[in-house]
């Protein structure tokens, strides 16, 4: 057989992007300067969350017993498999209502892709893993836009609704507040060794459990009085989004270094220099407000600031009930959750210790 009649190698999604996952995310010390510059909204009495504090979601007060919860993510591979890619990124998503407390209502589609290079039956086994994850759901993909792109890119915008009085926020913490953490990190570090092909099958099957479980229980979260604020960490890392918590509640976020639970094989990875770029950039932006960090091991801290694509919801609870809401989380299939930190009185900032004093 010669070579003009040869099947062609499928092509390598991620060989297609820069980037992969919420590691595509734009540096924060970069987002908030391009922020800065961007014209205040105006303000409505009826828009209860905003861009103010960097929260997961837009929230729009309907009447006294609704509210509509509006977001939107998108990115590109994190995993060559597209109907793998189509399910993390639509699971992502969905996170963001998770995150407020509400419960999704449908989907629309987000689509630019390579259309010379990618066959079509590959573009539509993407969409098909983004369509099942939200069956997974419940709701439906109801429309979406689609363009032409140099780098193939996915995502939903996701529309949600819940109660105005039980919608949470980011920024809503307490001083006392133990931080609980639903997903165990290291999907950055998984998915850079996935693409330098050093991840073996077992990595890859833990890469995608982690990124296509829905973050469901947040409205069960959200109903807890004990629960006074709630995020997911994504592409900025632990320390990335605790740190927004901790600046929109004024309060200092302490970090138990050792407490996260790590994916299977991430720390053998970890030590031998496998990382993305995301966690450097994301130190470099928010490092300056972080205390600390000087006894750490460099993997451990680029660890801390590791990207999480579709990661963990972190939870601040009234101590007292702490113990019921890992129970809970536990309970719902989230088996790494833990105790990864809380907040204290003291400057907005984050400041990490290495012994979870009351940790589990």
């Amino acid at each position: 057989m010669d070579d003009a009649s040869a099947p062609s190698k499928p092509v390598r999604l991620t060989s297609l992007a820069h980037g992969g996952g919420c590691g595509c995310k734009i540096a924060p010390a970069m987002l908030q300067e391009i922020l800065a510059k961007t014209p205040a909204a105006a303000v409505f009495p009826d828009l209860l969350v905003g861009t103010e504090t960097s929260d997961d979601a837009a929230v729009w007060r309907l009447n006294a017993d609704q509210a509509i919860v509006a977001t939107t993510d998108f990115f590109m591979p994190v995993v060559d498999d597209p109907f793998d890619f189509g399910r993390i990124a639509a699971t992502n998503a969905l996170s963001d209502v998770y995150a407020m407390g509400a419960t999704p209502l449908f989907a629309l589609a987000i689509v630019g892709m390579p259309i010379n290079v990618l066959p079509a039956e590959t573009i539509g086994a993407i969409l098909a893993g983004g369509a099942a994850v939200c069956a997974k759901a419940g709701i439906p993909v109801a429309g979406g836009h689609s363009i032409d792109s140099v780098e193939p890119i996915y995502g939903l915008v996701a529309i949600g609704v819940g109660h105005p009085d039980r919608i949470i926020a980011n920024r809503t913490g307490r001083a006392g507040d133990l931080l609980i953490l639903g997903k165990a990190l290291g999907v950055g570090v998984l998915s850079a060794a996935f693409k330098q092909e050093k991840l073996d099958a077992a990595g890859y099957e833990a890469l995608v459990a982690t990124t296509t479980q829905l973050n469901a229980v947040g409205p069960e979260l959200a109903a807890l009085p004990a629960v006074h604020a709630m995020t997911d960490v994504t592409g900025f890392g632990l320390l990335g989004h605790a740190l927004e918590m901790a600046r929109g509640a004024g309060l200092t976020a302490e970090i138990f270094a050792d407490a996260p639970a790590v994916l299977p094989g991430v720390e053998a990875l970890a030590k031998s220099g496998v990382r993305t770029g995301a966690s450097s950039r994301n130190w470099s932006s928010y490092g300056a407000a972080v205390r600390g960090a000087e006894g750490l091991q460099a993997w451990k801290r680029d660890l801390l600031c590791d990207p999480q694509t579709s990661g963990g919801l972190l939870v601040a609870v009234d101590p007292a009930e702490a113990e019921a809401v890992l129970a809970l989380l536990r309970g719902r299939g989230f088996g790494h959750a833990a105790t990864v930190g809380r907040l204290k009185d003291g400057p907005a900032g984050i400041e990490i210790v290495a012994n979870s004093v009351g940790a589990n």
